[in-house]
């Protein structure tokens, strides 16, 4: 009895400190250290879907490992990354047009990334937004506009935007089909005629797919009382 509860207590301690135990001949440690592992996954079925947020809709298509170019209902998919993704996706939820957000995480090599996980800079990934809008009310040559005046000076900084820096922080513009991605480029060479040194943002294709981040991490900036109007000219402040 005082052996079960010792071993009890322990795994218990270790759990508290993500750590699980699996001592010999305990039934059932496997199975418990596989559920704290589960634990850490994100729960893509809990994501908010439409009209709210794209996030429910983009983890559909991610777990399928499809990079579609337009969303179920039609309209046209769009992925930018400009440093932390609460600000930038708060940008675009205000933009008339733009249907409805995501945050996430692109260009990286792990399937179903966390949030610990990019910022460890483990996965290869950057912090993102995907959209979808309708273009017969924005066009995606004024959606880029929109994200380069967000970024601003920051263009020509690697790995870095505002107080945000490393790679998972890099900023990019990455298309979701030829088309895109030639309007892309062409934005990109009018924007460096802005700057002496060169733009260090990324402009390529999107490669695999866009990995929705956590449910807390949705509309993060809107939920925290910033408004997401369309139009709306508030300053937006990155955190809360």
């Amino acid at each position: 009895m005082r052996r079960a509860l010792v071993l009890a207590t322990t795994t218990a301690r270790a759990v508290r400190f993500g750590r699980v135990l699996a001592p010999v001949g305990l039934l059932g440690g496997a199975s418990l250290l596989s559920s704290a592992r589960a634990r850490k996954k994100i729960d893509y079925e809990s994501l908010t879907g439409l009209p709210e947020s794209w996030a429910a809709e983009a983890a559909k298509h991610a777990l399928a490992g499809n990079t579609p170019t337009r969303s179920d209902g039609g309209y046209e998919i769009a992925t930018f990354a400009g440093g932390c993704f609460w600000g930038v996706e708060l940008r675009f939820q205000r933009v008339p047009g733009v249907i409805a957000t995501a945050s996430g995480y692109v260009q990286g090599h792990k399937s179903e990334p966390t949030y610990k996980e990019v910022s460890a800079r483990s996965t290869g990934h950057t912090e993102a937004v995907q959209l979808i809008f309708d273009p017969g009310v924005v066009s995606y040559a004024d959606l880029l506009e929109i994200y380069w005046d967000r970024l601003g000076d920051d263009a020509t900084r690697a790995n870095a935007v505002g107080n945000d820096r490393g790679p998972q922080y890099r900023s990019g513009v990455y298309a979701l089909s030829e088309r895109q991605l030639a309007a892309a480029e062409a934005s990109l060479s009018k924007r460096q005629e802005r700057f002496a040194k060169p733009i260090a943002t990324e402009v390529e294709m999107q490669r695999g797919v866009f990995w929705p981040a956590e449910e807390y991490h949705q509309q993060y900036l809107e939920k925290g009382g910033q408004s997401a109007r369309k139009k709306e000219t508030e300053p937006i402040r990155c955190y809360g």
